[in-house]
């Protein structure tokens, strides 16, 4: 099983809660190509802005599966208790991840259950398990046990690993190859121990200041968490690390996402192929030295230079969609399957028909990002 992560470079202060790169039509697209490659994919949304559900599922189905957990949410052990049911019948609809997390929060279980994925009729190999706003206090609670995981402590332990073993569980029950985790753009105390312990992370940039200083913090973060998860792992006895990965997470790259394109008026005579814009080329070209300077060498040392320093896929998903990831996710399907479709309101038919080549070129962009992106993942040993 193979856990992936995006780290995103944390932006402006005020925007922290806005991320601001398309994080969540990558991972829903990158999902996508998984499964048009054969491989059985999982989402996990655990930013809880939940754009990445919003992106695959309707507003309507996802209020439904929140306001039914609502109560179970409030207090699982009364919840469970006063219905006279267990925590597997609760799990045999879907569920969202702070569902699934909460009676580990809570501490009323040691066992950790993925329970039951959304499916969908039309791509038997993808499932998602839906965000929820409510992640933060679980955020919260492994703040607070934090220290206490050094101590040997199993309940601040099962907190620490328990959406890996979640990821573990889903490959167990459902036979699931790749894992996408959909993160919030910080790196808090969720995120760390979601990238620490996943098989491999990829960075999304802006071509602006604002992902090149926030790649910087991402790289001194990943020298902290090293050194802590390895203290952590040294300190536990053979049982009680059985559920922390034997290596660190492997930094998988970055692609530059969502960048303007060149324009023949534009002042650009060393356009490195990237076909970019002046201003964007700029900060792209310094991502490569960032990269050398902040993330730990032992993060990419699989990995050689020429890899590290070319974005993932290189131009395949670089340039803009403009318009066509509002229609993907109006329609709850990848931009390629957007012309075919034979529910397509009215107002959209000539647009999108007009547009045809362009969706369906999509295609082809996210299969090349795709298979790059494996190429990477199946270097890491």
């Amino acid at each position: 099983l193979h856990v992936l992560t995006h780290s995103f470079p944390t932006r402006r202060s005020s925007d922290l809660n806005k991320g601001g790169v398309g994080k969540s039509t990558l991972t829903f697209h990158l999902a996508h190509a998984l499964v048009e490659k054969g491989h059985k994919t999982l989402m996990i949304d655990l930013d809880p802005q939940s754009n990445l559900t919003l992106n695959a599922i309707a507003a309507e189905q996802l209020e439904e599966i929140w306001e039914k957990e609502d109560p179970f949410i409030e207090d699982s052990h009364n919840f469970l208790s006063e219905r006279h049911i267990d925590f597997q019948t609760f799990l045999e609809e879907p569920r969202s991840i702070h569902s699934l997390l909460k009676p580990i929060e809570d501490g009323i279980f040691e066992e950790i259950s993925i329970g039951k994925p959304i499916e969908f009729e039309k791509y038997p190999r993808l499932g998602l398990i839906p965000g929820r706003l409510s992640i933060g206090s679980y955020e919260d609670k492994v703040a607070k046990s934090w220290g206490d995981a050094f101590l040997g402590d199993p309940s601040a332990l099962r907190l620490i690993t328990a959406i890996r073993n979640l990821c573990l569980d889903a490959q167990k029950k459902y036979e699931y190859e790749y894992v996408i985790i959909d993160t919030s753009p910080s790196i808090g105390i969720l995120n760390r121990i979601i990238i620490s312990t996943s098989t491999g992370f990829f960075v999304p940039c802006a071509p602006d200041m604002f992902s090149s200083f926030g790649l910087r913090n991402i790289g001194r973060s990943l020298e902290k968490w090293n050194q802590q998860f390895t203290m952590l792992y040294n300190l536990l006895s053979d049982k009680k690390r059985v559920d922390l990965p034997q290596q660190f997470v492997k930094f998988l790259g970055y692609t530059i996402y969502n960048a303007k394109k060149y324009k023949k008026n534009d002042d650009n005579n060393e356009n490195s192929g990237y076909d970019l814009a002046q201003a964007h080329l700029n900060y792209v070209q310094k991502l490569p030295e960032i990269i050398h300077k902040y993330i730990p060498r032992i993060c990419y040392d699989f990995l050689d230079n020429n890899l590290i320093n070319t974005p993932i896929g290189t131009t395949a998903v670089m340039h803009s969609h403009n318009t066509l990831p509002a229609m993907s996710q109006k329609y709850k399907e990848p931009m390629w399957k957007i012309p075919s479709l034979n529910t397509l309101d009215d107002i959209d038919k000539s647009t999108i028909s007009g547009n045809r080549k362009t969706y369906e070129e999509t295609r082809d962009k996210y299969l090349a990002f795709a298979e790059s992106l494996l190429t990477r993942i199946n270097s890491i040993k």
